[in-house]
């Protein structure tokens, strides 16, 4: 597929570092997209573990999904944002729903959809510019006196997680006039009261669109303190402790405001038709109060602010749409445990939709702010543009339903969502494996899965269940262990390790994880010579049988992450066993699969089941999984340098593939026609097994990234990139929406190894234990610049290096910072180094090393500053 840099990524770039100004005055920033591209878009709007509303293209509010379980297609009748204007010229009043005109196809076999208000006029045009967690909307109609703007955003401060968890989404609407004269304006906000749905069923198609079995006893309520009003809807047909109970909320703050509480009923459509006469002819509506809904019928509410518009004056209108479902129906367990309903833990926080509501309206600044700092700070970097729009957009992935916390800050996540459930429950070890933003963006968030893989689902035997069952179980469920899986976990406790610096919660799980580990001596290293032989089940949903390098790689990561732990908590004897172990495993495994080009599978044909669904000869894209994730974690290089590197250039060179025109592919589709992307597997010497292991042939976006960043990681920036921009070039608006990466299902979690893009592209590397930070930029653009986040605190690196001087500066953002070393290029083998601080320097393999006197403490605001000459 042809594409161009320049028209996918159109990015306004503004300092990472820049003060946050109000709605009115903030930088676009991100990737934009019109026309035909507006299609598909969907930009999830949520807290984590609280589900999200999505954003369309056209500004329109798309796949429901706050009910606790996705909802793909899902619409709330009669809920959108419109204005009515008077005065300013005009010959008479006029209403305008503030969202673009929809795409065509209208195939409805009775019209198109009126329940979305398609009947009202709209804008002819509109370019959405998304940087997660905002959205940009800027409306285009030369026939309007006046010219409108949006902006969407759910709070997002790295590191605080509550504050990112809010059940939020905010609307901000900015009018500008251009009318010769002053306009009396009112922008108002109508919704559908959705207490009591069940979350999947259709809500539309018919003349009875508030009708249907599950509502009753809808209530809308009219609220105010002081300058903030809104409506609080919710119902009394439920009790506390049923799924379906909970309330939305939609508030805003206004001087001068009104609402309807409740649409006048009629026949046909007239409930609709005497709103749009209404607020047409009168412009405002009377705070009237309305009693419950008959049973089985809900109601719809709107609430609107007034103001008069000078000429070139602007407004903004802040809306607060907040929701509180706090009972999870437990859809996704065995029979018996169904009835048992799960409470989400947002729930617990709020008493119901109405308190975050306020919270965010008085503190909106505030929370605005450190959301346009993290924005800015990401979309700020000098990496590469697509780099920057993959690691923004699947960071979207934790606000969607792929990822629950229940009370007690449990984690539980789906590998991705399907159109009307979570696929494939709950906490899969071996998909999240390749996950890096969850544990970088929100430690604690991973930390709970963990706890769970290792205090839960460990049984007698030291295997692990690969799969959380709900609810908790000891020992998680009966099926098999997944090898992939239980070797990235000891991995992934390393790395909630070095990240926290918590020794305690490492004392706690250590037991577990070293069962976990030498459990590979009973079921996959028998012989214990360091090389997996035996039946490993894996992340295809398969087993391979014999020597492979990609569950070889993650048992040596693992053995290697292992001793590293030992070593600190003084278990010498099992160090120096895991070490031994993984040096002669490593030699092993190389002399055993080297092929001169890549690393292959020697298939244990004596194994029941070896006949099918292995890879053999082939050139496997999750090869050298493990030397991935021990780039990302900071561990040595688990085979040698030469092969790993000449592995990586065989598989850009026989994986990826520019077009998939004359591909043939009878597995699952993810790229087609002129699409480019990395095939999972080749066989380009031949022997290619007549049934090869499933998904072969198809192509994941979470596999592409861990292999473009480990590209990067070894210095391949071209092919790296390559493959980067070929994934968000699929997603563009109209193929695909960018914010919604498939696999098994919806914002599938494995597309969050676009994380490791940021980490390879910045060397960055952070040991919260030592107390020291490495950044080693491989982008070749001097200035470099790029956000970071270190466990307590998270901030932006910057650097200038040439051939006879660096330049560098680690300003901390929020949080607080402790460091006794920091790491940096050098730019020659002797250095005079000066800094903001006392600084004992040395050069060491082409780094400096300044170390500092006693701990350097920065918070929020501080900078460190450090200047190096070659001598």
């Amino acid at each position: 597929m042809k594409f161009s840099r320049r028209a996918l990524f159109q990015t306004t770039a503004v300092s990472a570092l820049a003060k946050p100004g109000p709605a009115s005055q903030t930088a676009v920033m991100g990737r934009s997209f019109r026309g035909e591209a507006l299609r598909e878009i969907a930009f999830p709007l949520g807290g984590i573990g609280t589900g999200t509303v999505s954003l369309g293209g056209y500004g329109n509010l798309r796949d429901w999904e706050i009910f606790n379980r996705p909802n793909k297609g899902g619409v709330l009748p009669f809920t959108f944002a419109s204005m009515r204007v008077s005065g300013g010229g005009l010959p008479k009043p006029a209403i305008r729903v503030l969202e673009r005109q929809p795409l065509p196809p209208f195939s409805g076999g009775f019209g198109a959809h009126r329940e979305q208000g398609l009947g009202l006029p709209r804008f002819r045009e509109a370019v959405f510019t998304g940087a997660y967690p905002f959205a940009q909307i800027q409306f285009q109609d030369a026939r309007a006196p006046y010219v409108v703007s949006m902006e969407a955003f759910n709070p997002m401060a790295p590191l605080d997680t509550a504050a990112s968890s809010l059940p939020v989404a905010v609307l901000s609407y900015r009018l500008t006039s251009r009318a010769p004269s002053s306009m009396d304006v009112a922008v108002a906000f109508s919704a559908m009261n959705p207490a009591g749905y069940d979350g999947k069923s259709k809500l539309y198609g018919s003349m009875a669109d508030r009708k249907a079995p599950f509502f009753g006893a809808n209530v809308n309520e009219l609220r105010s303190e002081g300058t903030l009003h809104g409506v609080f809807m919710t119902s009394k047909k439920y009790k506390t402790d049923s799924s379906r109970y909970g309330s939305m909320a939609l508030a805003t703050q206004a001087n001068d405001f009104s609402c309807r509480l409740a649409w006048e009923h009629g026949a046909w459509w007239d409930d609709y038709q005497k709103w749009c006469d209404e607020f047409l002819e009168k412009g405002r509506f009377s705070n009237a109060p309305a009693g419950p809904s008959a049973d089985g019928s809900t109601e719809y509410s709107t609430l609107a602010v007034h103001f008069k518009l000078a000429p070139g004056e602007s407004r903004l209108v802040d809306f607060v749409l907040s929701w509180h479902f706090p009972n999870v129906e437990n859809y996704g367990a065995p029979a018996d445990a169904q009835d048992r309903v799960v409470r989400n833990h947002y729930g617990t926080v709020w008493p119901s939709a109405w308190e975050p509501a306020l919270h965010v309206l008085r503190n909106l600044p505030s929370l605005r702010g450190r959301s346009l700092r993290y924005r800015n700070a990401l979309h700020g970097s000098t990496l590469p543009p697509a780099v920057v729009d993959a690691i923004s957009s699947q960071a979207s992935i934790l606000r969607t339903n792929t990822v629950m916390v229940a009370e007690n800050n449990l984690t539980l996540a789906f590998e991705g969502c399907g159109d009307n459930e979570g696929c494939c429950p709950m906490n899969c070890t071996h998909v999240f494996n390749y996950e890096q933003a969850i544990a970088h963006l929100y430690p604690d968030v991973e930390r709970s899965m963990r706890e769970t893989d290792f205090l839960v689902n460990m049984r007698p035997d030291g295997s692990m269940s690969f799969r959380t069952p709900i609810p908790l179980v000891k020992g998680g469920n009966n099926i098999h262990p997944a090898a992939d899986g239980q070797m990235g976990c000891v991995m992934k406790v390393y790395r909630e390790w070095q990240i926290s610096g918590d020794d305690e919660w490492l004392r706690r799980l250590w037991p577990e994880v070293k069962r976990a580990l030498e459990y590979a001596w009973v079921k996959w290293d028998a012989d214990r010579d360091g090389v997996m032989e035996g039946e490993q089940h894996n992340t295809y949903d398969i087993n391979f049988y014999g020597p492979n390098s990609m569950m070889g790689t993650l048992y040596l990561g693992a053995l290697t992450a292992a001793s590293r732990m030992a070593r600190h908590l003084g278990d010498k004897d099992a160090a120096d066993s895991y070490e031994a172990l993984r040096a002669s495993g490593g030699d092993r495994l190389d002399k055993l699969l080297w092929n001169g080009e890549y690393y292959i599978q020697k298939v244990d044909e004596a194994r029941e089941g070896a006949a099918k669904y292995q890879y053999g000869e082939g050139c496997l894209s999750d090869q050298l999984l493990g030397q991935w994730f021990a780039e990302v974690v900071g561990l040595e290089k688990l085979l040698p340098p030469s092969h790993l590197r000449t592995a990586l250039q065989s598989i850009f060179r026989y994986n990826f593939r520019p077009s998939f025109e004359d591909f043939p592919n009878p597995q699952r589709i993810y790229a087609i026609n002129d699409e480019a992307g990395l095939l999972l597997c080749s066989w380009p010497k031949g022997k290619r097994p007549a049934l090869p292991f499933v998904y072969s042939d198809e192509v994941w976006t979470g596999i592409e990234y861990q292999v473009a960043a480990h590209m990067i990681y070894e210095g391949m920036i071209k092919e790296g990139t390559a493959i980067v921009e070929a994934v968000r070039a699929r997603y563009d608006g109209r193929r695909r929406n960018p914010w919604n990466e498939v696999e098994c299902g919806h914002h599938y979690a494995r597309a969050m190894a676009s994380w490791s893009l940021l980490t390879a592209f910045s060397g960055f590397r952070y040991s919260a234990p030592g107390r020291e930070m490495r950044f080693r930029p491989r982008h070749g653009s001097s200035p470099f610049r790029c956000l970071f986040t270190a466990g307590a605190s998270w901030g932006v690196y910057s650097q200038t290096l040439t051939r006879h001087r660096l330049d560098a500066q680690v300003a901390v953002e929020e949080g607080q910072l402790e460091l006794n070393a920091l790491r940096v290029p050098s730019p020659g083998p002797t250095v005079k180094v000066d800094g903001s601080v006392p600084i004992a320097a040395s050069v060491e393999h082409g780094e400096i090393i300044a170390r500092f006197q006693g701990p350097l403490r920065l918070t929020g605001g501080e900078k460190l500053t450090l200047s190096a000459t070659a001598r």
